[in-house]
């Protein structure tokens, strides 16, 4: 399939695939190295005449590698003597054994931001060359890239988390969007809704216990917290997880919620057909009703995120990618010329996420972290037809500038999935209460990942 979303789909494989990495050896984020990373020093050659060179780039196929190959044409433009080899890769299956390895090892690489501290022994710590952007990217990209006070990541997309809603069903249900300040306003807006129609059951929660714990990091995020502080330390035991898993519960024992996986047949037909009416979840959702949903296209909207505190930030962050040096690069001063212009010039930014052939509207799945193109009267994509015309790019941009920073994410997140991904599901099911959830979670993660790494 090809179609917007699958960037984002791209991620959630590559994802799930983290124990992997933990298994051919990846140190956790504050944990300390086997070796001292390599600093890639500012390169010697910038200027569009004299940079020359070869680099080979990785990126993973799909219509975001079309995207990028577009761009890299603008990068080209500029640097005529720099010849890019652009290559489609399966990353989740090659990039960490190549790395470790160190053989046919590419002079840069699209990666999700969830593997980059676990592999930073193997990559050139880019502090230096970043410094100058440091007060110019979100804080909460800079924050996932920085493992041990140093930056291994070329700081890419952002992706906000934003309440998708039923503009048509709030308005016959009298129900102001804009009034939905809180999560306890959720609630009450959906039990509105669900006076009116009692057939639906209007908030989603996700039956896939990694996207349900995915998500669940967003909204720890909105809080400004996460699953594993700077240093990897566990923090699941605290008042805001307790306070997302009693939100859960509440909408759960209110019979709010329909249960269903992510975009799958039965939540697809639940969406609209109207049993669904809110969907808190990233950006890259945008997705749904420009390519899937048929009965609905152009009733949807998006809102920034209801707060867990009134004053408290609209939005938390849902995944993400950033690219990455190798330490055994060939060329890195031109791998890094060319990530600088995708990610931190006005031309690069403008040719991955405007209009061009692959998406005429411009790439509406994640915005960019380099805040100066976040400028909500000048948008990079256009307003989508499938929202009702709706200017999107306003809406994330607003909501990405309420994202707290983070900690790197621990390399064992993905393998805590079986356990407070699965409890998660439990407690949606009714089978566990928060409490339980929290307990069980941190004592297996503790045992089994933190304390065997």
């Amino acid at each position: 399939m090809s179609t917007p979303a699958m960037a984002r789909r791209g991620f959630l494989k590559g994802a799930l695939g983290m124990g992997a990495l933990a298994a051919a050896g990846a140190c956790a984020p504050g944990g300390g190295t086997s070796a001292a990373p390599s600093k890639l020093a500012k390169p010697t050659v910038s200027a569009s005449t004299s940079a020359k060179g070869e680099i080979t780039i990785w990126n993973r196929s799909g219509d975001l590698f079309k995207v990028f190959d577009a761009a890299i044409g603008k990068f080209r433009e500029a640097h005529p003597g720099v010849k890019v080899n652009h290559l489609a890769v399966d990353i989740d299956a090659k990039l960490a054994n190549t790395l470790i390895s160190g053989t046919g090892v590419p002079d840069g690489s699209f990666w999700d931001d969830a593997k980059i501290g676990g592999q930073s022994e193997h990559l050139y710590d880019l502090t230096d060359l970043i410094a100058p952007y440091r007060d110019k990217v979100a804080p909460y990209k800079l924050s996932v890239n920085t493992v041990g006070g140093k930056i291994f990541g070329v700081l890419w997309d952002l992706d906000p988390g934003l309440l998708w809603y039923r503009e048509d069903i709030l308005q016959d249900a009298g129900v102001d969007p804009a009034g939905i300040g809180t999560y306890d306003d959720l609630l009450t807006a959906a039990r509105t809704i669900k006076e009116k129609d009692p057939k639906t059951k209007p908030i989603h929660l996700d039956k896939n216990p990694f996207l349900g714990q995915l998500w669940l990091e967003m909204l720890a995020n909105q809080q400004g917290t996460s699953l594993a502080d700077a240093q990897g330390r566990l923090r699941l035991e605290s008042a805001e997880y307790r306070r997302i898993l009693t939100w859960i519960q509440d909408a759960v024992k209110g019979d709010l919620v329909t249960h269903a996986p992510y975009l799958e047949a039965a939540d697809i037909n639940t969406l609209d057909g109207g049993q669904q009416v809110f969907v808190p979840w990233a950006i890259w959702w945008s997705f749904a009703p420009q390519q899937l949903l048929k009965a609905t296209k152009g009733r949807w909207r998006a809102a920034p995120l209801p707060a867990w505190t009134p004053g408290g930030a609209r939005s938390g962050a849902m995944g993400g990618s950033s690219f990455i040096i190798p330490a055994k690069a060939k060329n890195p001063e031109l791998a890094w010329l060319l990530y600088e212009f995708l990610c931190f010039t006005e031309p690069g930014c403008t040719a991955v996420y405007g209009p061009n052939s692959i998406y005429p509207g411009g790439l509406s799945t994640s915005v960019p972290s380099f805040t100066p193109a976040l400028k909500p009267d000048k948008p990079l994509f256009k307003p989508i037809d499938a929202l009702g015309g709706q200017d999107l790019w306003k809406v994330a941009v607003e909501s990405a500038a309420t994202i707290p920073a983070a900690a790197p994410i621990p390399v064992w997140w993905a393998q805590s999935v079986d356990y407070l991904g699965d409890n998660t599901q439990r407690l949606i099911e009714g089978k566990m209460s928060p409490d339980d959830v929290i307990a069980e979670s941190a004592k297996k993660i503790q045992r089994n990942l933190i304390d065997r790494a």
